[in-house]
C-alpha cells in the first residue's frame, strides 16, 4: 500500500458547553427545535416495517451476501464469514425512537465471526445489541473506543488506526479515514472513527461508517476501488449538518470518487436524526442516478432481504 497522506487528526481542545447548542455537532438546534423536529415528531409517527425471517442463500467462493438490517447496520456474508457492521436493534436510543423496524431479529442472526464498529456514537456501538450478539468471536474499531468492548461477549478486540490492517486466516480489514468524530460523552474526544475496507475471496466491501463529503474517499479509492461501497446519505438538513454526514448528491460523488463498482445507500430512514423528510433520500438518490446514468450501479436494499453481489 502506497504511504497515504492523511492522518489521524488531533484531538480536540476539551472545553465545556456554554449552551445546549454546543452539544449537537451542527451547533444549530436549540432546545425546542431540537424536542419538536427529532423527538416529539418521532413520537407521533407510526413505527413501520416489519422483522423478516431470512433465508440467507446458499453462495459460491467470491460471492458476497449483504443484508441491510437498518440504519448503519449491516451482515455481511461469504461462504465462510459472517460479519455485523455497526449492528443496533433498538427500537429507542434514550428518547430517539426507532421509526422502522429492523429487517431482522437479533436471534435470526447467523453465528458472528466478526464485528466492526466504525465508532462510539450511540447509533453505531450500540451495546445493549452487542451484548446480545450469538457469541462474536472478534470486535474491530478504531483507537481509543477498545475500553467500551469489554465484558461484551468479544474472545478478541483490536483497534486500529486510519490505513493500518488487521489479517486473520484469509480475509483482512483496513480501517479508512472518515471526516466525522468520535467522542462518545463531552469528555472523551480521543476516540477514533472511520469506514472499513473488507476484503476476502477477491472481494472489497467499503463501510464509510459516519462521514461528510471529502477528498479522502479519492485516497481510498486509489488504494482499494471497492467493489460494493455502503455509503450514507441522510441526516444532511439543515446544511450545517454536512459537516459531518452527506446527502445523496455527495454520496455519488464520494462513489465516483471511490472507483467503486455498485453503491448501496444507508443511513436514513431508521431514527429521525435531522430535518429532512424520512422518505427524501432514497427519492433524491434515485433522482441523481437517473440523471447521471447510474442507475444501474445504485442498489437500494430492502431491510432484511439479502441480496448478492
Amino acid at each position: 500500500m502506497a504511504k497515504p497522506s492523511i492522518r489521524r487528526p488531533p484531538v480536540p481542545e476539551r472545553k465545556m458547553p456554554k449552551s445546549f447548542k454546543e452539544l449537537t455537532p451542527s451547533r444549530h438546534f436549540n432546545p425546542r427545535t431540537f424536542f419538536r423536529e427529532l423527538i416529539w415528531k418521532a413520537l407521533l409517527t407510526r413505527r413501520t416495517g416489519e422483522h423478516k425471517r431470512p433465508t440467507f442463500p446458499k453462495l459460491r467462493q467470491g460471492q458476497v451476501a449483504i443484508t441491510w438490517i437498518g440504519h448503519a447496520s449491516f451482515l455481511i456474508q461469504f461462504t465462510d464469514l459472517n460479519v455485523l457492521v455497526d449492528p443496533n436493534f433498538a427500537n429507542w436510543l434514550f428518547l430517539l425512537k426507532r421509526i422502522k423496524r429492523s429487517g431482522l431479529k437479533i436471534q435470526d442472526l447467523p453465528p458472528i465471526d466478526l464485528v466492526l464498529l466504525t465508532h462510539a456514537h450511540f447509533d453505531h456501538f450500540h451495546k445493549p445489541t452487542l451484548r446480545r450478539l450469538p457469541h462474536p468471536k472478534i470486535g474491530i474499531m478504531p483507537w481509543g473506543v477498545g475500553d467500551l468492548a469489554q465484558n461484551l461477549g468479544f474472545e478478541r478486540v483490536i483497534e486500529l488506526e486510519w490505513w493500518e490492517s488487521f489479517s486473520h486466516r484469509d480475509w483482512k480489514v483496513t480501517l479508512t479515514p472518515g471526516k466525522h468524530w468520535g467522542a462518545r460523552t463531552l469528555h472523551d474526544h480521543h476516540r477514533g472513527y472511520g469506514g472499513f475496507v473488507l476484503e476476502h475471496q477477491g472481494r472489497r466491501i467499503y463501510h464509510a461508517g459516519d462521514s461528510a463529503y471529502f477528498d479522502g474517499f479519492k485516497e481510498i479509492g486509489k488504494v482499494f476501488s471497492p467493489d460494493v461501497a455502503l455509503l450514507p446519505i441522510g441526516a444532511y438538513h439543515p446544511e450545517s449538518f454536512r459537516h459531518v454526514h452527506m446527502g445523496p448528491d455527495e454520496a455519488v460523488k464520494a462513489f465516483k470518487d471511490l472507483q467503486a463498482q455498485c453503491l448501496v445507500p444507508m443511513h436514513y430512514g431508521t431514527f429521525k436524526l435531522s430535518f429532512e423528510d424520512m422518505d427524501e433520500p432514497p427519492r433524491w438518490l434515485r433522482e441523481i442516478a437517473r440523471e447521471q446514468g447510474l442507475s444501474q450501479k445504485v442498489r437500494i436494499l430492502v431491510e432484511g432481504l439479502p441480496e448478492v453481489f
